[in-house]
């Protein structure tokens, strides 16, 4: 035998086998890795590697398409104030992302949510999350402020369809809160808005967004008060809406209801006799019976408040999708803290942790727009090997930061400082 074990190359494996050892590393490193080589940009590039499931285990859920967790921050005064960032739960860090301070909206028509941000009134117009290039659509039958919004396909095509459901009637500047507005969906293919029945009569006292919580879920958009525990859902292929039912465990003071994976998921704020807690109820779709999967440490909950307040709780906000569950404190006073929990979707085990602090500075909002959705690499990179680049979103200077290269050392780093200096420089 001889002395020296020949070691076999990375750059000697098969493409198949490199494409599989990559789709197992999470985005920001996914990133990095693209710029290693030609080979490596266009296996991760490709439409097949952003599939949302492993080629070689349909079952297994990939890092690269786990979901990450977005909270924009409108000021009121000035747009310059403006801050988005997006946490990948993977990687566990947060990145700044572009804004829009030369789009014109006010912060009761502006709404984020599965992988688009939307202006709903005067006119309604649309961008992807991470590639902001706004696309116009025909005007809504009915304008409206603070509505529910969900994203679907209807599995003829890959192009997305908008519902539109409840809000605040708007006119010109003013609003009618009386109304109930007819359920709107757009489709792509004819550029135009279909009429549905409205929100049920029980939503009446409250059909804004400030009152209701939204899932996409098994072909049903979910409507829930947030307050009320009324649910119903509609039905996106017959068009019709459920009767309406109570979801209320004991002791709920509010709740939202959340699309996890193969299951839904209700969380919220209970008072009980040894004091307040935070729980997550698995919820069956059919019956609307539920059972606790969870409660949230105390220590995690009360990192979230710095008073002793009655009311210190109203402010908890909480969004998810796929394995997460994020809840967070829309107050600035605490820097909007966050925390998450770990679903396992196999075993059903709930892991809750911090989520790390945001990247300073953080300014001041008058409205926190927070959702999660899953994030497609084609939305990152662009169509050019990295020493021909000319153009990138500004936010991938962050997942090309050179303090962290110790996490993928394939390349050199004159290349990656060369190429960090080109991206801020233009």
């Amino acid at each position: 035998m001889s002395d020296h074990i020949q070691m076999t190359e990375i750059t000697h494996l098969s493409s198949d086998l490199i494409e599989l050892i990559l789709s197992f590393l999470p985005i920001p490193t996914l990133v990095r890795a693209s710029t290693v080589c030609k080979l490596w940009y266009s296996l991760i590039s490709s439409p097949s590697f952003s599939s949302s499931t492993s080629l070689y285990n349909p079952h297994l859920s990939l890092p690269h398409s786990q979901p990450w967790f977005f909270l924009y921050g409108i000021h009121n005064i000035s747009s310059k104030n403006n801050q988005s960032f997006a946490f990948d739960p993977i990687s566990n860090r947060w990145l700044r992302l572009p804004t829009f301070s030369s789009q014109q909206h006010s912060n009761t028509s502006f709404i984020g949510t599965n992988g688009f941000f939307f202006v709903t009134a005067p006119n309604f117009c649309y961008t992807p999350t991470l590639n902001p290039l706004w696309r116009p659509t025909p005007p809504l039958h009915f304008p409206r402020t603070n509505p529910l919004l969900g994203v679907f396909s209807d599995g003829l095509d890959d192009s997305p369809r908008f519902v539109v459901v409840g809000g605040v009637k708007f006119i010109g500047n003013l609003v009618d809160i009386e109304e109930r507005l007819d359920l709107e969906i757009y489709d792509p293919v004819l550029d135009s808005w279909e009429l549905g029945p409205p929100l049920p009569a029980d939503f009446r006292s409250g059909n804004s967004s400030y009152s209701l919580s939204s899932a996409s879920f098994g072909g049903r958009f979910y409507v829930f008060g947030i307050y009320s525990c009324f649910v119903s859902s509609f039905d996106l292929r017959e068009r019709v809406w459920s009767e309406v039912r109570t979801l209320r465990p004991p002791g709920v003071v509010f709740s939202f209801l959340i699309a996890c994976t193969d299951v839904l998921v209700l969380a919220g704020m209970c008072n009980a006799a040894l004091g307040a807690s935070f729980n997550l109820w698995k919820v069956d779709a059919k019956t609307m019976e539920f059972s606790e999967i969870a409660v949230m440490p105390q220590n995690l909950l009360y990192s979230l408040f710095d008073s002793d307040e009655d009311d210190k709780f109203a402010s908890l906000k909480c969004v998810g999708l796929g394995d997460f569950i994020y809840v967070f404190n829309e107050d600035y006073h605490r820097v909007y803290p966050a925390c998450v929990c770990e679903i396992d979707s196999k075993s059903g085990k709930c892991s809750w942790r911090r989520v790390p602090h945001l990247p300073s500075p953080v300014n001041k909002f008058h409205k926190v727009i927070s959702f999660c959705s899953t994030v497609s690499l084609h939305s990152i990179l662009v169509p050019a090997y990295f020493l021909k680049i000319h153009h990138l979103s500004k936010y991938l200077v962050d997942l090309l930061d050179a303090s962290e290269l110790d996490l993928f050392r394939f390349g050199n780093n004159e290349q990656w400082l060369s190429l960090k200096h080109s991206l801020r420089n233009g």
